[in-house]
């Protein structure tokens, strides 16, 4: 039945979901630029000695969770050894108070600074209202996996195209593109509904953020994951209303277009399906609501020491030190960890910083693009 797989993946390898995104950014599937290293003291990285780490140190026990259930010999690729160079640091992790963060990190790691400058966006978990049945004004359909949706793995075929994912569904033995947004819209898929949203502006913003708590009209709250993505290139519409002329370039932000969508209701669904990208999700209880939803590495979300990266150049559970600053131009200096990706994150001194959930990391996270420096923390144990 799937023999022919890894001939269509020679031909479809380039195809790539994603989770997070920035507006203005398009998802452009070229090699990965390379990741240079140096060197470098803790006291010469800016802000270190005056950051917080206790937030970090916790994102990081979180990852050890899963590294320590990894067989020893496992490679985990790029800069970053085997699970064994890991593994011992993990304990020492898992055992430190957080009034200990910044000693554990300097006793256990050295810094690496990645050469050159590069952007960081921010990306959140917003709040929606929908319901079960479709009534009202909850009209709008967020879908489980459907049944017919192939998701393919390209790093389990080639090593080179770690971190790159597609999507299609199978005809004839054939694996096609699975339908783009605007043919979903029109044809609904064979595919659970989850719940049905108040908000089609909302919801599509849902797709973009990845995951997101529902507040159901019964009173219950519930948090939707993402599950898959119908393959189809993420076109943010930010670049869209620009070439229209709908909206300065240096004036796109999140709350901009969400502004134009809300005020222009009869051009908007045709806005939002210049964007062929569409997301799958599956349902989960809300857990600790302090935390978020499980990233690409399977651990819940810290926010503001959570970060979305390349997986063709960076491996989850990194400590990432950024340098960079908030939309309003105060520095923002903090320890992160690599614990997800998404589909606008490329590049080797490129990061999504997870905000957190509500208003105000939504407003934060939309008006996040600013340049900065990123430093890679790594093991002394793998260190020369």
């Amino acid at each position: 039945m799937r023999s022919r797989l890894p001939g269509l993946l020679i031909l479809l390898a380039f195809a790539v979901a994603g989770v997070t995104g920035w507006f203005l950014l398009p998802h452009k599937s070229v090699p990965p630029e390379k990741l240079t290293l140096t060197r470098i003291a803790f006291d010469d990285i800016p802000g270190w000695s005056q950051s917080d780490q206790r937030a970090a140190l916790g994102a990081f026990q979180r990852s050890c969770a899963l590294l320590l259930k990894q067989m020893p010999q496992a490679e985990l690729g790029a800069y970053a050894g085997h699970a064994s160079d890991w593994q011992g640091v993990c304990k020492s992790a898992l055992s430190t108070d957080p009034a200990g963060a910044r000693a554990f990190f300097t006793g256990n790691f050295v810094a690496e600074e990645a050469a050159g400058e590069g952007l960081f966006t921010g990306y959140y978990e917003p709040l929606l209202h929908g319901s079960r049945t479709r009534h009202g004004a909850y009209q709008t359909p967020v879908y489980a996996v459907p049944d017919d949706l192939v998701s393919v793995d390209l790093g389990l075929f080639r090593p080179e195209w770690k971190g790159e994912r597609m999507a299609g569904r199978l005809s004839k033995q054939h694996l096609v593109p699975y339908p783009a947004r605007a043919d979903i819209d029109a044809r609904p898929p064979e595919a659970k509904v989850l719940f049905f949203g108040d908000d089609p502006v909302a919801v599509f913003f849902l797709h973009i953020q990845g995951s997101g708590r529902v507040l159901l009209d019964d009173g219950s709250i519930i948090r939707v994951t993402y599950a898959g993505q119908n393959g189809r290139p993420y076109t943010p519409i930010g670049r869209t209303l620009v070439h229209s002329g709908a909206l300065p370039r240096d004036k796109v932000s999140m709350q901009t277009i969400r502004a134009w969508l809300k005020a222009n209701p009869s051009a908007a669904q045709g806005v939002m399906e210049t964007d062929q990208s569409f997301v799958f999700f599956s349902e989960s209880p809300v857990g600790d609501a302090a935390l978020g939803a499980d990233g690409a590495e399977g651990v819940a979300l810290t926010p503001m020491a959570s970060i979305a990266v390349d997986l063709r150049i960076h491996v989850l559970g990194t400590p990432v030190f950024i340098d960079t600053a908030t939309p309003d131009g105060h520095a923002l200096r903090r320890l992160f960890v690599a614990q997800d990706t998404g589909g606008a994150i490329r590049g080797p001194v490129r990061a999504d910083i997870y905000f957190g959930f509500g208003d105000k990391a939504a407003n934060l996270a939309g008006e996040m693009k600013s340049p900065g420096h990123l430093y890679v923390l790594v093991p002394r144990s793998i260190a020369p």
